[in-house]
């Protein structure tokens, strides 16, 4: 299997800058440089912070220029639900530096460094599994300290056919992704972000690249450490050997939308490891979402495992999001889940509303409905109400 998927990963190395936002979703580096979730002419209630620190965006601005972009936020994210077992509340943060340096015409290195931390004992991300849900409600806002999850060298084709990206990466910044699968801007549930059936690794050493089939179709490819621990870096993961791997074909209407309009399969495969106590696991996700109108995008998810290391073994969503005015963006979601070990199904619905206030602060209230919880069967239901705020400078 991993030489097979090293041929492929050679074969299909790259995607051009427009291509390359297939390995840029909207999570990554790229696009949170670019506020307005890649809508153009993005329209705002305020100005704010810049308003308020003009010295700091104009410096911010001249570096940019000059090829080197970064931005600092802060994300926080409160989370209360009524489920009968469990803490019931949970709050935590985020701090990250993240930013890109354009080093030549074709090159470029890109980094990314956090701060997570929670202000309750049970972080929002574990907030449903403390009260008897098999769902994490609030992905990627965990207790995990210090980390690098983003050190990597991207090369281009002059001619925009392909891109290769090797260093420290982050799979989820380009596998199985569409317009609202980012736990930053869009829903905060896993199971609407990249599939809960995917055994996606921590960020650490890999390698990935796409390739620009035609004017509609592209490839992207990775290989990656599938032990990976941005708090402690190891760069001896091949002569380990435990990769995850995966490969994906996607159809969009043109390469500027990649995913915005995007339809695509992935087929992935994690190796066991004694280490960890993981088995090996595979499985593939199909993935459907179209941009409407430049302001409707429903979509379709689905994705099956075989294996335990992923949260399920089957997941199925649905949903639409709405883009409105100030670049606001509204969101509902439906899933239906099974996992191993556990007897019945278990059905997610989310809904958020994500208020733009400026391209550098953004509030998002949401509310989480889980029913049949797989962890608490003599509970019917739980609620979760969180809220979620950004700050850019």
């Amino acid at each position: 299997m991993m030489k097979w998927c090293l041929a492929l990963l050679i074969s299909f190395a790259g995607a051009s800058i427009a291509v390359a936002q297939g390995l840029s979703g909207p999570s990554s580096v790229v696009a949170e440089l670019e506020p307005g979730d890649g809508l153009t002419d993005p329209q705002y209630r305020s100005d704010f912070p810049r308003n308020v620190a003009p010295g700091w965006f104009a410096w911010k601005d001249k570096l940019g220029e000059n090829g080197f972009r970064f931005s600092i936020d802060y994300l926080a994210l409160g989370q209360t639900t009524d489920a009968d077992l469990g803490e019931g509340e949970a709050a935590s943060g985020i701090a990250r530096f993240f930013g890109s340096w354009q080093a030549t015409d074709l090159g470029s290195l890109t980094f990314k460094i956090e701060d997570r931390h929670s202000y309750t004992d049970v972080a929002p991300q574990f907030l449903g599994l403390d009260g008897g849900a098999l769902s994490i409600t609030g992905t990627a806002f965990n207790d995990n300290g210090l980390l690098l999850t983003n050190l990597f060298w991207t090369q281009r084709a002059g001619d925009g056919s392909w891109t290769l990206q090797i260093g420290q990466i982050d799979v989820t910044d380009f596998v199985d992704v569409y317009g609202l699968v980012s736990p930053y801007s869009g829903f905060q549930n896993l199971s609407f972000n990249t599939s809960p059936t995917i055994d996606t690794p921590n960020q650490g050493i890999g390698i990935a690249g796409g390739l620009k089939l035609s004017s509609n179709f592209y490839a992207v490819a990775s290989l990656a450490d599938a032990d990976a621990d941005p708090s402690n870096p190891d760069f001896d993961v091949f002569s380990d050997g435990n990769l995850f791997k995966s490969i994906e074909i996607g159809y969009t209407s043109g390469f500027d939308r990649i995913y915005l309009d995007n339809v695509h399969l992935t087929l992935w495969h994690a190796d066991g490891s004694e280490d960890q106590g993981r088995e090996e696991d595979y499985g593939a996700a199909f993935s459907a979402a179209w941009f409407v109108g430049n302001q409707w995008m429903p979509f379709f998810r689905a994705g099956a495992a075989k294996g335990t290391a992923a949260l399920y073994d089957r997941s199925v969503s649905t949903g639409i999001g709405y883009y409105g005015r100030n670049t606001d963006l509204a969101g509902l979601g439906l899933n239906w889940a099974e996992a191993r070990g556990f007897d019945g199904d278990q059905f997610t619905f989310e809904a958020f509303y994500r208020f733009s206030i400026s391209p550098g602060l953004q509030i998002t209230p949401s509310v989480q409905f889980i029913s049949d919880p797989l962890l608490n069967p003599d509970q019917d239901n739980i609620t979760l109400f969180g809220l979620r705020t950004r700050i850019v400078f």
